[in-house]
């Protein structure tokens, strides 16, 4: 039975080679990443039991011995400024004309993986290759510039599947169709162009889930024909677990590694979530962890070592601030924590770092431009005065509350985003912020931590379930009697948020229910 719906997008991207291609390469590895995934479930129940993480003593070899990661591509040289988001053609136009140095297009945080979505991201990749990507809305025309951003490309993480595609009955691997699919078609157009298939690598725990990327790569590469080591990916170092790895996950990857970013949003949702059962762990408000607090200092210091010992870039993290063009105050005050923000990770040595909007482009650029004195990047900067030990990586202990406004904030988050993520919008404008699937998972996995610690506001009232109903339930009504954006979709993200924020036992990821939910 033909699972597609033959639609004009289906036939143009799930050609017969392509479906063929996509279906020996989960036959190939699909396996391999399911063991993978119950290895994550076999340490956090080491975790559970009170195990902490470290450095691992059979890998001591790679961290002491002197190798380096192949040269980057020269289109991939100087990184100085990226910018992120989804993968439709308004925004993917505005980001490649952005003026960053780099775009990454999204398939996983800021694209909600609608089946429609996923297709018409993949089309619209091979467009941009070719130039012509173009939008016209009848009231403007959007049009590539001449000069645009290296274009990367971010597929699912291995958690997550795809029901869309399924291979001798079960759904494929998300990352994998994502990839399958963009090397097939964007891959071969990005080589045409004089670029490359290049990628960005979300969610990994481990250097053996590092190695598995490794590996689809060179069956990739050599099943279509194209150069090995063409493919060149950085990695996110996004889990507190991965923290621990970094040397090995680029050895693993060395001659496809590009570097490696700190992925700041979900990095605190994994330190939450792995350390979820620790009654004597609780983070405060997600305002109060900022990138200067003392474990997600160490982590990035670390990163910036690392990645510089071993030829590699270094990709500070994400300032999700959205301009406000209607309150100049606001506006003036977030600019100024980015320039600020932009400045310690330039100053820090890394190499580039994220916006998730064209206006902060010259912001970031300009903190860059002023550290690197016309220098690509700071790869020759060694940063051997960094000395990080396990316990940094560890440590949790810094100033900041759970308030009664940032519980609020939480549950508003976590409920609006989900709403927009069902109506098929992943990358979401909530109070002055993007926000996407990485900080919705901050919000609902701190309202879990706080409700099952028994954890008090700072005016003294317990974080109760009761107390998260009735902060939803008024929320969604008021939501309801003004303009809804959302639709029927918002008592839907209500639901999923309550079972995911107060459910008994911890969900992974939010977006795996979730996704049962949309088309």
């Amino acid at each position: 039975m033909n699972q597609f719906r033959d639609t004009e997008i289906e036939r143009r991207v799930l050609d017969p080679e392509a479906v063929a291609f996509l279906t020996d390469l989960e036959q190939e590895f699909g396996w391999q990443r399911g063991q993978l995934l119950a290895e994550r479930q076999t340490r956090q129940g080491k975790l559970d039991d009170g195990e902490q993480p470290g450095f691992l003593n059979e890998t001591r070899n790679v961290r002491e011995s002197d190798w380096t990661i192949d040269p980057a591509p020269a289109d991939l040289t100087d990184r100085r400024v990226e910018i992120t988001g989804p993968v439709d053609a308004k925004m993917m136009i505005n980001a490649l004309n952005s003026g960053a140095r780099v775009f990454m297009a999204d398939f996983e945080d800021a694209t909600s993986p609608t089946w429609l979505n996923l297709l018409e991201g993949q089309a619209n990749l091979v467009d941009a290759y070719r130039r012509e990507l173009r939008l016209d809305t009848g009231e403007k025309t959007y049009e590539l510039d001449s000069e645009t951003a290296t274009l990367v490309v971010r597929p699912r993480g291995w958690h997550l599947g795809e029901k869309h595609f399924l291979v001798d009955g079960r759904p494929m691997s998300g990352s994998l169709f994502d990839f399958g699919l963009y090397l097939f078609h964007g891959g071969r157009a990005a080589i045409e162009a004089g670029t490359g298939p290049y990628l960005y690598l979300p969610k990994l725990e481990s250097h053996l889930e590092a190695r598995l990327w490794n590996d689809v790569f060179v069956w990739a590469q050599d099943r279509l024909g194209i150069p090995q080591g063409s493919i060149k990916a950085t990695v996110l170092i996004e889990t507190i677990l991965a923290a621990f790895e970094m040397d090995e996950i680029l050895y693993e990857l060395r001659r496809h590694a590009a570097g490696l970013n700190a992925g700041r949003w979900d990095y605190i949702f994994s330190v939450i979530k792995k350390f979820r059962n620790d009654t004597s762990f609780v983070l405060p408000d997600r305002s109060s962890v900022t990138m200067t607090v003392p474990f997600m200092h160490a982590y990035t210091e670390l990163m910036v070592k690392t990645c510089h010992r071993r030829g590699a870039h270094a990709i500070g993290g994400m300032a999700a601030f959205i301009p406000n063009r209607r309150d100049a105050e606001v506006t003036e005050k977030a600019t100024a924590a980015v320039t600020a923000d932009k400045a310690r990770e330039a100053g820090a040595g890394c190499d580039g770092t994220w916006v998730a909007h064209p206006d902060l482009v010259p912001v970031a650029m300009k903190e860059f431009d002023d550290v690197l004195e016309g220098r690509p990047n700071q790869l020759d900067r060694q940063r051997d005065d960094v000395a990080v030990e396990a316990g940094d990586l560890l440590d949790f202990e810094f100033p900041g509350s759970v308030t009664s406004a940032g519980l609020e904030t939480n549950v508003s988050v976590g409920i609006r985003y989900l709403a927009s993520w069902l109506s098929g919008t992943g990358a979401a404008a909530i109070d002055n912020l993007m926000e996407d699937v990485a900080t919705a998972e901050i919000s609902r996995s701190q309202v879990w931590q706080w409700v099952r610690n028994g954890v008090d506001t700072e005016d003294g009232v317990p974080v109760t379930e009761a107390r998260v109903r009735s902060i939803s339930r008024s929320l969604v009504d008021r939501l309801e009697q003004e303009e809804n954006p959302y639709g029927d979709r918002l008592p839907i993200a209500r639901k999923v948020f309550e079972d995911v924020a107060l459910g008994e036992r911890f969900v992974e990821f939010l977006t795996l229910p979730a996704y049962e939910l949309i088309n």
